[in-house]
């Protein structure tokens, strides 16, 4: 028997981009490949996600070094000239050679990506205007708002920030009037090992203040939003973005993304941060800023299958009940597994998950509570479903629920809400790999792209009035209760 808070107020509420996204700065690691964002079924995925925020960064931002007056490689110029010639968000045909020939080296540069990521070596990239413009391009046509994280790295008598580069890309950017967000460095409790320099939390602050100030200059930026810093694990100073993953790419099992135990942590982790936030600047805004399920790229065979939802919508579940304001994927497309759309531009079971959350669940968390079972198990959330869907309105209400016992669980609504009709968006493995597979159905129906623009319509199956709702070993739903006529949702 599920039991359900509708009646009082929500118990929080979280922001209307909280299911956002990132691209990893490696991606700009050879510029080139920063083009493929280019393609139209990259972006006609990333538009079915939005609004949202666009963060590019990671390790990579603090290695990045921005040349304006750079000739840009033969297949950027290529593509420059493209954009030049027609709409900023039209469909590029004669780009199609240069992707191809990117695609076909791009496997050998992911694995450059991964070695350097591991073997914690980074080397300085120079990025051009045409990477900008093409980053900026992908985000302002998907809907998406672009945080881009400033190199923090560059440092005068290994002190202060050197901020003539970051000067001179604002200079460009403001030029073509982008509307950017800015963020200052990546992970600075990290940058001893990234690089031998050591950033106080004082010196920090200063560079902050400076980067602020350097943005008053230009009328653009003037009230533009500066986020972080970002830690890698929680410490003893505020956080506003942090990074989040659950356990080791390189060792995570498959147990491990099933296991209560390791979903359970996040939530302890989430409640030290709040807690030390909540003492020093209370009621400063919390974003998770990047996160997936296991770091180092993902787990291969593992993150990018049905079985990496388990994390992932937990998580997502989690975050929004205790108060993180924005939770951003790591990554929307890029190296590794981790991803929520592969190389060959196929979407993976998390993006399809993904986008149920966005279609189905609204800002406003509601309370929700389980008897007769393991709520560590059987994990049940509740929000007021997002009425900016076409069938529902104010007062439905959206269940979610994630089983992980092995066997087929049975949820039962409150007796007030069994007149009401449910639909149902039960999500299963599809194949013989079963909850290793990178493909998934939802209630019956293989998800798949129509073609390289066209997304598949996400059908609810109807529930009558009293029905149980059933959820088999190992799986995930979300339920839509119509006309539950929740004060909390009104």
């Amino acid at each position: 028997m599920l039991r359900m808070g509708l009646r009082g107020s929500p118990r929080g509420e979280v922001s209307p981009a909280f299911l956002s996204l990132t691209l990893d700065a490696s991606l700009a690691r050879d510029p080139r490949y920063v083009a493929l964002l280019s393609n139209p079924k990259l972006r006609a995925l990333a538009t079915a996600l939005s609004p949202g925020f666009l963060r590019f960064g990671g390790t990579q931002t603090d290695f990045l070094i921005f040349d304006p007056n750079k000739d840009s490689t033969s297949e950027e110029k290529i593509l420059w000239e493209l954009q030049a010639q027609q709409e900023a968000c039209g469909s590029r045909p004669a780009f199609a050679a240069v992707e191809k020939l990117l695609l076909a080296q791009w496997p050998s540069q992911e694995k450059l990506i991964l070695a350097e990521h591991n073997w914690k070596k980074h080397k300085n990239t120079t990025i051009t205007r045409n990477t900008l413009d093409i980053l900026y391009s992908f985000a302002k046509c998907s809907g998406f708002h672009l945080i881009f994280g400033l190199n923090a790295l560059l440092r005068k008598d290994g002190l202060q920030w050197d901020s003539s580069n970051a000067r001179a890309l604002l200079d460009y950017c403001a030029s073509q009037r982008y509307n950017i967000s800015w963020e200052l460095g990546n992970e600075p409790n990290s940058f001893r090992k990234k690089s031998g320099i050591y950033i106080d939390g004082f010196q920090l602050g200063q560079d902050f203040i400076h980067l602020r100030q350097l943005l008053s200059n230009y009328t653009l930026y003037r009230n533009a939003k500066l986020y972080g810093p970002d830690v890698g694990q929680p410490r003893k100073h505020t956080q506003r973005l942090l990074r989040s993953y659950y356990v080791n790419g390189r060792s995570a099992t498959r147990e491990d993304f099933l296991s209560p135990e390791v979903l359970d942590t996040f939530a302890t982790a989430v409640h030290e941060v709040l807690e030390i936030v909540g003492g020093t600047v209370p009621n400063k805004k919390v974003w998770l800023g990047e996160t997936s399920s296991a770091y180092g790229g993902g787990a291969p065979r593992l993150s990018n299958t049905y079985v990496a939802g388990f994390m992932w919508l937990d998580k997502l579940g989690l975050s929004a009940r205790q108060g993180i304001d924005v939770v951003m994927r790591q990554v929307f497309f890029g190296a590794g597994t981790y991803h929520l759309v592969d190389a060959n531009f196929e979407p993976l079971p998390d993006y399809w998950l993904s986008l149920l959350y966005k279609k189905l669940v609204g800002t406003k968390v509601l309370q929700v509570s389980l008897a007769g079972a393991d709520e560590r198990k059987l994990r049940v959330y509740l929000h007021c479903t997002n009425t900016l869907h076409p069938k529902y309105r104010e007062g439905d209400v959206t269940l979610f629920a994630l089983n992980l016992y092995n066997i087929t669980q049975h949820l039962q609504l409150p007796n007030y809400l069994l007149s009401k009709h449910v639909d149902q968006y039960l999500l299963l493995p599809h194949g013989k790999e079963n909850i290793l597979s990178r493909s998934i159905e939802l209630n019956g129906h293989v998800l798949r792209m129509l073609d390289n623009k066209m997304l598949p319509e996400l059908t609810e199956k109807p529930l009558g009035p009293g029905s149980v709702l059933g959820l088999p070993a190992f799986s995930y739903s979300f339920y839509v209760i119509r006309n539950a006529k929740a004060i909390a949702c009104i």
